[in-house]
């Protein structure tokens, strides 16, 4: 994928060189809150930027100025069903840029990838992000519980979380 250019962002590929910017959200333990790792440290945020450089799934979401301020994960599925993720920093929280990204993505994915559906899970517990699935015209189709864990507690015990399930088809879309 070439560029994505919406009205305030642009969505392209990692760069190595996008380590400063991812850092300044994947170390914040709110924006991780619900994700399935723990803040990063400056170490391992150079991994990481690294590894979705080489990685297509990770889209880096940035103003048109440059500044990098979240990232979209982007996969395809069976049956012509992509699943959608998004990580943002917090600091451009509540001024629709998830929504315009999101909403980018999917349009370009369901005009020029024949994507059929497209589907996004999200913590029950994790509002904010269950709305914005929602302000996308995406429909919960189900509440899977104790479907998944990604920490253990202090006994080695797994901490199951319950998923909300989105998903929205082609048909549904209206951009």
């Amino acid at each position: 994928m070439n560029d994505l250019k919406t009205e305030r962002l642009v969505i392209r590929k990692f760069k190595e060189t996008d380590a400063q910017d991812l850092y300044e959200y994947l170390s914040d333990e709110e924006v991780v809150r619900f994700e399935p790792y723990k803040p990063f440290s400056r170490e391992d945020v150079h991994r990481e930027a690294k590894r979705r450089a080489e990685d297509e799934t990770f889209l880096a979401v940035c103003l048109h100025k440059g500044k990098l301020i979240g990232n979209l994960y982007f996969a395809k599925g069976a049956f012509d069903t992509w699943k959608a993720g998004y990580v943002f920093n917090r600091n451009y929280w509540g001024r629709g840029y998830a929504t315009e990204g999101l909403k980018a993505i999917m349009k370009y994915a369901f005009e020029n990838l024949s994507a059929h559906r497209i589907v996004a899970m999200c913590d029950p517990r994790n509002t904010k992000s269950w709305r914005l699935l929602e302000r996308v015209g995406m429909r919960r189709e189900g509440t899977l519980l104790q479907n998944v864990y990604f920490f253990v507690d202090e006994n080695n015990e797994p901490i199951w979380k319950d998923t909300y399930e989105y998903a929205i088809l082609k048909t549904e879309f209206t951009g």
